[in-house]
């Protein structure tokens, strides 16, 4: 079995310029962990759930502040809510910020048919969940390790039929 045979055709793309925020919202509208980022009709990187929970980081907890007994009991509360704020500016400030500035590059990418094996190995040796696939330069789908997986259990599902 090959990967033009478990691939998802026509995939949604975004391009380099789109938000973070726009970008999330084609995400969680069709239901993916990531898109092909494209730069015009070149294919630049992918972004991904990681690379967008990647803008959180927050910095340390707060650890400045102490309050001398008996008021030890209210300074875990006030710490955490200085550590929500933080993460509430955080959560503010990425929406705007241009995929170009957070995507993964460059796109690992496959061809349309190498086998579902290697397209495995390559998601597992380079730790990606999806690959781009490409045909003479141009996006033309995109696998992901569920195609795989359900591309192997169909092909145990033929042989057991037969």
């Amino acid at each position: 079995m090959n990967v033009r045979e478990i691939m998802t055709g026509e995939p949604v793309t975004v391009q380099v310029d789109v938000t973070v925020r726009e970008a999330a919202a084609l995400l969680r509208k069709h239901d993916v962990g990531g898109l092909p980022v494209m730069d015009g009709e070149d294919l630049v990187g992918v972004i991904t759930e990681a690379d967008v929970l990647s803008l959180l980081k927050t910095g340390a907890l707060s650890e400045d502040l102490w309050l001398p007994s008996p008021l030890e009991f209210i300074e875990i509360p006030i710490r955490e809510l200085i550590n929500w704020e933080k993460t509430r500016a955080a959560l503010s400030n990425i929406g705007e910020t241009p995929v170009r500035r957070v995507m993964s590059m460059p796109a690992v990418t496959i061809g349309p048919e190498a086998g579902i094996e290697e397209a495995a190995g390559l998601m597992l040796r380079e730790g990606i969940a999806r690959l781009p696939v490409v045909e003479e330069g141009r996006l033309i789908g995109i696998v992901a390790r569920r195609d795989i997986v359900q591309g192997l259990g169909a092909s145990y599902e033929e042989s057991e039929e037969s």
